[in-house]
């Protein structure tokens, strides 16, 4: 499970309105629910919680084909839970429920919160129970699995240490962006657009499909952004970067209320390192009425009247508190969206192109400063030790589970 869920979970109130019948054909939902439409090793995998699953992805804002998606989790979650109790891995009721919090807690929720949120959007309790089963059982089971094949050397760490300090911090990267508004009502088709566009293979077809689409200020120019130094952008994203070559697509990145793309038109090795942060400071400032006309107006006129953050609160003088905010993070617990639109953004400068509240609320975006990492602020070596341990176990734990996949009787019956 992603530790990464504020980001994911931020929308689940607005999103209780969309109905799970917009994931599933119409010959479908006139079917039985709880139809059998897998057996993995006789075990019954039914069309219910294959329906389920997609609509908690849909909430999660994963992307892929959801349906599909699903079905393949699901298979491997039956293979999972086989495995653990082979091995004698079993949870309480207690133990699962203890998961759920903890869960929850990441997108700054109670157990019973999350709960409620995800029935108002379609999705079961049993469902969210049945996720975090697999989740922690499969981890567990690992861990005595593999743990003790598992050790980190003075070696790893320097080699993580090199890696963390050198590797990207000289790099800088030319991109062309397309981000597309994705409402409830439109998520569907603006996933099956985003796919369409990943796999366009020139700058100029990139480029019609953003001045078409895109709502970011690069719209005008085809997208094309400016040179940006890797370590300015969010953490997530320059793995993704650094795989493609020049001309190549980034799959679409889901963002809370939004779809996102990223061309690579260049890469290049900068003399002189740029800084890492460990901070990032920004104000946001929301409007109603979305993107609409009158809206982006009042954005225009907070732009031409603000040259920094602290001009915002005379802008929201005599206003409700929670129409400003303003906070500072680390680069690698900033949402996602509001990570990218900070990345091309000098100190003062304003982005338009989010929004919340299911489109219904602009985001007046500024980024307020940077702050770089002091030499001795990097993560210790008990954190790269966690860190590559987890990885070390992930590779033994996926491993295995290619094993079982291999050995299974799957059975698709529709």
């Amino acid at each position: 499970m992603t530790s990464r869920l504020c980001t994911l979970f931020c929308s689940l109130a607005f999103m209780a309105t969309t109905s799970i019948v917009g994931l599933m054909p119409a010959s479908a939902q006139a079917q039985n629910q709880f139809e059998a439409v897998i057996k993995v090793n006789d075990q019954a995998i039914t069309r219910y919680e294959v329906a389920q699953r997609a609509r908690m992805l849909q909430l999660f804002r994963a992307a892929g084909n959801l349906p599909v998606v699903a079905r393949e989790q699901l298979i491997e979650d039956r293979l999972k839970m086989d495995a653990a109790r082979a091995n004698g891995v079993v949870l309480s009721d207690e133990e699962v429920q203890v998961g759920v919090e903890e869960f929850a807690a990441r997108a700054n929720m109670n157990g019973e919160q999350m709960v409620r949120a995800l029935e108002g959007a379609g999705v079961g309790e049993s469902s969210l129970r049945d996720f975090v089963r697999v989740g922690i059982t499969w981890r567990e089971m690992n861990r005595a699995r593999f743990s003790a094949s598992v050790s980190v050397s003075e070696d790893d760490l320097d080699r993580a240490k090199a890696a963390i300090s050198g590797s990207t911090s000289n790099v800088r990267v030319l991109l062309s962006e397309i981000i597309m508004p994705a409402q409830p009502s439109q998520a569907l088709a603006v996933q099956e657009r985003a796919a369409r566009i990943s796999q366009v293979t020139t700058e100029a077809e990139f480029s019609a499909n953003a001045r078409r689409y895109s709502a970011s200020r690069t719209r005008g120019r085809g997208g094309r952004m400016d040179w940006v130094p890797l370590t300015q952008l969010p953490p997530q994203l320059r793995t993704i970067i650094l795989a493609l070559a020049p001309g190549e697509v980034t799959d679409p990145l889901p963002l809370e209320g939004a779809v996102a793309l990223f061309q690579l038109r260049d890469i290049e090795e900068l003399d002189v390192p740029a800084p890492e942060y460990s901070a990032i400071e920004y104000a946001a400032y929301y409007i109603p009425g979305g993107r609409s006309d009158a809206a982006l107006a009042t954005a225009r006129q907070i732009e031409d009247n603000t040259d920094t953050c602290d001009d915002l609160y005379g802008i929201a003088y005599g206003q409700p508190e929670e129409v400003l905010e303003r906070t500072a993070a680390a680069p690698a617990d900033l949402p996602q969206d509001i990570a990218i639109e900070l990345a091309k953004l000098d100190d003062g400068e304003i982005s338009t192109a989010l929004t919340r509240s299911n489109g219904q609320t602009l985001m007046v975006l500024m980024l307020c400063g940077r702050s770089a990492l002091l030499e001795g602020e990097g993560p210790t070596d008990q954190d790269l030790t966690a860190f590559i341990t987890n990885r070390r176990l992930d590779s033994y734990a996926n491993g295995y589970l290619e094993e079982l996949k291999a050995e299974a009787r799957i059975v698709i019956l529709e």
